[in-house]
């Protein structure tokens, strides 16, 4: 696991492989009974931190506005990460599914104990955030955030998509 600074608010993530659980992990997300709370992407879809990082410091923003439009703190995270203003959608691209088996796994503010427990409920190999880029899949990304070979050619996927998100609320 690996803490960022935002504004004074942490924010840790952890990387995870060869998970076998996320069918329950959805089901206790759905149902509310998730503990500690925890933001659960598919990591496929992540290609470095730098995106989760921007989609973290907007939620953030929100939440100082009390301007959430999910219903929790790291549901709105997944939801800034998609780039999409359907929250549903945006839950389902961008979150876990029952057969995910690459998850980034995402706390606000965690103590040391939540961290512990966030570790329990993944069944899955942790492994180090620097994997992201190699593991990502392109041309999923490319298909879910509609960017183009030719804007690949002026900057970087996660630029791309970091764009996306920063400028969202704009469109």
């Amino acid at each position: 696991m690996k803490l960022f600074n935002i504004n004074g608010t942490a924010l840790s993530l952890s990387l995870y492989t060869d998970v076998t659980n996320s069918k329950e992990l959805l089901e206790s997300m759905q149902a509310g009974t998730l503990e500690p709370e925890v933001a659960f992407l598919n990591a496929l879809l992540i290609p470095d931190i730098f995106p989760v990082l921007a989609a973290a410091h907007k939620t953030l923003v929100a939440k100082s506005r009390d301007s959430l439009t999910t219903h929790t703190l790291h549901s709105e995270l997944v939801f800034n990460y998609s780039g999409s203003k359907h929250i549903t959608e945006s839950l389902k691209r961008c979150g876990i599914s029952d057969t995910t088996t690459y998850i980034l796994a995402a706390r606000f503010d965690a103590t040391p104990d939540e961290i512990k427990a966030i570790e329990k409920l993944i069944n899955g190999k942790e492994i180090d955030l620097e994997e992201l880029e190699g593991r990502a899949t392109q041309s999923m990304i490319q298909k879910h955030y509609k960017i183009s070979a030719s804007e690949l050619g002026l900057s970087s996927l996660a630029d791309a998509i970091t764009c996306r998100i920063a400028a969202r609320d704009a469109l």
